[in-house]
């Protein structure tokens, strides 16, 4: 009875089967040494957001169930980023403001890949944010092939079929 009790909500396994998929994906070497992302906490950083945002995205309107899907990956990336800045040693009373300022810097970048995404096939915007977040503050021509893969990923996503990301399956392509 117990069990059943605690057992996670299916929005919860499929938003954390989504995550899981997100940092699998940020973390795969190729994007460090092909696009030239820092391998850093920040370019790490840079990266799951930009990875996260691109389910989200791909979850945006599309009904209440993906609404529930979308706000548990959500929580469950907020939470492991209060998690990993434990980890890091980051005292209990400066959590609550290094996690604002975090949050602060998600929503803005959903802002900002979201104006720059509604400009493709023009590269050049999403090129310019993700060269002032991703690859910190170089050139937006270092950018152009960076933002060729976000914008691939976003069709790809697009193209994916909703039952699949709604059951926590993600496609992504190779970088």
């Amino acid at each position: 009875m117990l069990k059943r009790l605690f057992k996670p909500s299916t929005a919860y396994a499929a938003g954390h089967a989504l995550y899981v998929s997100a940092v699998a994906q940020a973390r795969l070497p190729a994007l460090y040494a092909k696009f030239g992302a820092p391998d850093t906490v920040e370019g790490r950083f840079e990266l799951y957001s930009l990875h996260i945002y691109l389910i989200l995205a791909r979850l945006k309107d599309q009904g209440s169930r993906a609404a529930e899907i979308a706000q548990a990956l959500f929580d469950i990336y907020i939470q492991a980023l209060d998690d990993a800045l434990r980890e890091m040693g980051v005292g209990d009373h400066s959590i609550a403001r290094k996690m604002r300022k975090l949050g602060e810097a998600f929503y803005g970048r959903i802002r900002s890949f979201d104006q720059a995404m509604a400009s493709a096939p023009d590269l050049a915007p999403l090129a310019v944010v993700l060269a002032r977040t991703v690859l910190a503050d170089q050139p937006a021509s270092d950018a152009s092939q960076l933002a060729a893969y976000a914008v691939g990923q976003r069709d790809h996503l697009a193209a994916q079929s909703l039952d699949d990301l709604l059951a926590g399956r993600v496609a992504w392509v190779a970088p």
